[in-house]
């Protein structure tokens, strides 16, 4: 594969990134890639934990059909692709996110991925970034728990502090950030 050279806001250069897959978004990099700096790793980004499916829609196209509330609540945004973990059967898939009424607490997976759950199985629905180790600290991405309405139970934040000598720590914090993630 040819050397590839992507120029970020933040001014840095990458060159001759090894690719599975390149997405050009301006300040990140969608891609598993490796630079002379170190490694970009794939982390958790945003998460709707335990959200329950309401509809499977095989007749529909694809995706996953959201409530824009819970989405815009941790950052999830329309036509992003998500990884989607059924607890109940272990299936795991991935589709893009449409989003549906807002209010409505919906779960709807359509199309292919209608074939992965039935409603009421309980989901895990996880948005994604790269970043290099040295970046954790600052991600803090929101996650919610739901009630079996569909209703938000709790607001978590992932938190990563970084120590000596290249260690870290971890801790789940609970939180009210209800607000929309800033854009």
């Amino acid at each position: 594969m040819a050397p590839v050279i992507l120029r970020v806001p933040e001014g840095l250069l990458f060159s001759q990134l090894r690719l599975q897959t390149f997405i050009a978004v301006p300040g990140c990099i969608g891609a598993a890639a490796t630079d002379r700096r170190g490694t970009m790793i794939k982390v958790v980004r945003a998460k709707l934990h335990c959200l329950r499916v309401t509809d499977a829609n095989l007749n529909y196209q694809g995706s996953i059909t959201l409530d824009p509330e819970h989405c815009e609540t941790v950052g999830i945004y329309p036509l992003e692709f998500v990884e989607i973990w059924n607890k109940n059967s272990g299936a795991r898939i991935s589709t893009y996110v449409i989003y549906g009424e807002r209010g409505s607490r919906c779960c709807v997976l359509n199309g292919s991925a209608a074939r992965s759950c039935q409603p009421g199985d309980e989901v895990i629905i996880a948005a994604s970034w790269y970043c290099q180790p040295t970046e954790l600290a600052a991600l803090q991405p929101r996650v919610l728990t739901f009630h079996a309405d569909n209703s938000i139970d709790r607001t978590l934040t992932y938190d990563v502090t970084a120590l000596d000598g290249g260690r870290f720590d971890f801790a789940i914090r609970e939180g009210a950030f209800l607000e929309p993630e800033p854009a």
